[in-house]
């Protein structure tokens, strides 16, 4: 017998084969067994009475069922805020010129190095319960407001212990090559010898690294430094993403497809050659509103050029301090609609299933399929759509992580 069969849903399963919208199946029902989905499928096929296939029978009644949403771009982990620089871009600073004068994401490693391992712990708990609310059941976050040996390995120790401070899973990003430190002030070469060298190889050996990430932008690395940062990852046997194009067009994305990188990320300047690069790759695009929205940004990601070249689109949050304080995936779908005039079928799509696809664990989550883990978001709404057509209502009804609320 299932462990569970959860009975008369509406499954938006994000199955392609199913071969509907959504991967819709009106009527559904799922099974679960050892925290997996064992079957999946109309209630009128299933093999027998639904108390003589499961120990424990769970009615749905109607409601929408999804697979738990994946937020595959955060940096949920840092110390202090920057509500100061928020108003200075109001006054009218641009991000660039605070990111020059010390301030942006290094003013955020000042505030993550003074911070104590449970600090930095205690704080990224109270967002990721945010995350959990909303039916989010993977998320990614990166490291990179360390910028040296120690304060690296302690974001990414923190990262790891936040898996087990709650029943979600975590995949944990290095990003050493994300802003430059002031101790190797006017000498970028010399920290990515470092970085490359000594703090991700460190990472590694203590199993603290998922993939690694890097900041190609002309206030961050350019892209034969980012190089470097890839080739290292390659020889560990790791996986690559990349920040891309999100204030210029730099080839960031080019490079990340040449390293078949699992995504590249904001690609606001991204041109159609590298889009065309990234669909021959697999590289997912990770479109992230919140940023855009919060610098109050103009130009948008080149979405028509992504369509053509069936580039696969995730949506994330980008939570981080600086750019996009924001914890609320379902408002970062609504905003992919409204700023970006994606779909909510593509929003819903890039929270789920190329969500997973931009973290490489497409085989484990990201759609209600038979051997995925059986993670679930149950929704007090008829239709898929209203998940991303809701502004800052969350119509979450429960959450199952492992086959249990």
């Amino acid at each position: 017998m299932w462990d569970t069969l959860w009975l008369d849903g509406r499954l938006a399963t994000f199955n392609t084969a199913v071969g509907a919208p959504y991967g819709l199946i009106d009527h559904g029902a799922v099974a679960t067994s050892g925290g997996k989905i064992a079957w999946v499928g109309p209630v009128d096929d299933l093999p027998g009475a639904p108390e003589t296939c499961a120990q424990k029978v769970q009615r749905l009644d109607g409601a929408l069922m999804t697979p738990g949403l994946i937020d595959c771009h955060t940096h949920l982990v840092f110390g202090g805020n920057r509500a100061k620089e928020f108003e200075a871009r109001l006054l009218g600073k641009s991000y660039e010129e605070i990111a020059r004068e010390g301030g942006g994401i290094l003013s955020t490693v000042r505030a993550t190095r003074n911070a104590s391992e449970d600090d930095l712990l205690v704080t990224a708990l109270s967002r990721l319960d945010a995350f959990i609310a909303e039916g989010v059941t993977t998320i990614e976050i990166k490291s990179g407001y360390g910028l040296d040996l120690d304060n690296e390995l302690k974001m990414l120790r923190v990262i790891r212990r936040l898996e087990s401070e709650r029943q979600i899973r975590v995949r944990s990003t290095f990003l050493g090559a994300h802003a430059l430190p002031s101790e190797f002030a006017d000498r970028p070469d010399a920290y990515i010898d470092f970085v490359c060298n000594e703090i991700l190889p460190a990472a590694h050996a203590e199993g603290l690294v998922d993939a690694v990430d890097g900041f190609c932008e002309n206030i961050g690395f350019s892209p034969a430094q980012i190089e470097r940062v890839f080739q290292t990852a390659t020889s560990l046997g790791l996986s690559v993403k990349l920040h891309a194009e999100q204030l210029s067009d730099q080839g960031g994305s080019g490079l990340a497809a040449k390293y078949n990188a699992l995504s590249a990320d904001h690609l606001e300047y991204l041109n159609e050659h590298d889009a065309l690069a990234m669909a021959k790759a697999g590289t997912v695009a990770v479109l992230l509103p919140g940023a855009y929205y919060y610098l109050r940004e103009t130009k948008c990601p080149p979405i028509d050029h992504l369509r053509k070249h069936n580039v696969p689109m995730a949506i994330a949050t980008d939570c981080n301090p600086g750019t996009s304080p924001m914890t609320s995936l379902l408002l970062a779908m609504n905003m992919g609609c409204t700023f970006f005039h994606l779909t909510p079928e593509e929003v819903l799509t890039g929270a789920t299933s190329n969500a997973a696809r931009a973290l490489g664990i497409e085989d484990k989550a990201g759609s209600i399929s038979v051997g995925k883990n059986a993670d679930f978001a149950i929704w007090n709404a008829d239709a898929p759509a209203e998940l991303a057509y809701n502004v800052g209502q969350n119509l979450l009804k429960q959450r199952i992580f492992a086959g249990t609320s």
